[in-house]
């Protein structure tokens, strides 16, 4: 399980009891449109001479319908707010990881994304100014096996956490927010699933 997996476990752990507890909070307010709306019905119905039962059995149908489907939009939005923030906390706890940590977790980012062939690493001014001494012996030893190498440039990028890689013109952008952007799709269905089986 990579450093990412288990900060995504831990936030989903943490979030399963508030995610069950915006469920049951949407549900409980469903509920009472659906009262509301059944409450409307029979005002509607009682009004409604005896030779028209039929259609005041309609009228209620109807109102049960909608009332139904409100509530599966207000559960469904509500399970959506959620799985966005779980994302979005997930991304934002990669930054606030402890130093050794983070760079660790830099070192596979790095190597799991190099080309087997010279390069340069780029980081936020945050990011390069905090840099560990073994930082560079780290990343020479996991670049082996591609047989590439990486430099740390002293130009840096507006990005949030995570780096830039730059060959010759061409960069690939390995920050945080844009390998969350490229993985939203499947991070939704994967928050989803856990949450909400």
């Amino acid at each position: 399980m990579t450093g990412l997996e288990k900060i995504v476990q831990n936030i989903l752990d943490e979030a399963e009891t508030a995610a069950q507890q915006t469920v049951s909070a949407a549900e409980d307010e469903a509920a009472a449109i659906e009262k509301e709306a059944r409450k409307q019905a029979a005002q509607q119905v009682d009004e409604i001479s005896r030779g028209a039962k039929e259609t005041a059995g309609e009228i209620l149908k109807r109102a049960q319908s909608a009332a139904q489907l409100q509530k599966r939009r207000k559960i469904l939005q509500a399970k959506q707010e959620l799985i966005r923030d779980i994302i979005e906390k997930a991304r934002q706890n990669l930054s606030v990881l402890p130093d050794d940590a983070y760079f660790d977790m830099i070192v596979k980012l790095a190597a799991r994304s190099a080309l087997p062939q010279e390069g340069k690493i780029l980081f936020s001014p945050k990011d390069r100014s905090r840099l560990p001494a073994d930082f560079y012996a780290k990343l020479e030893e996991a670049l082996q096996e591609k047989g590439g190498s990486l430099k740390v440039s002293d130009e840096t990028r507006d990005i949030d956490g995570g780096l830039v890689l730059v060959y010759g013109g061409v960069e690939e952008n390995c920050s945080f927010g844009a390998l969350f952007e490229a993985e939203r799709e499947r991070l939704t269905d994967r928050v989803n699933e856990l949450l909400f089986r």
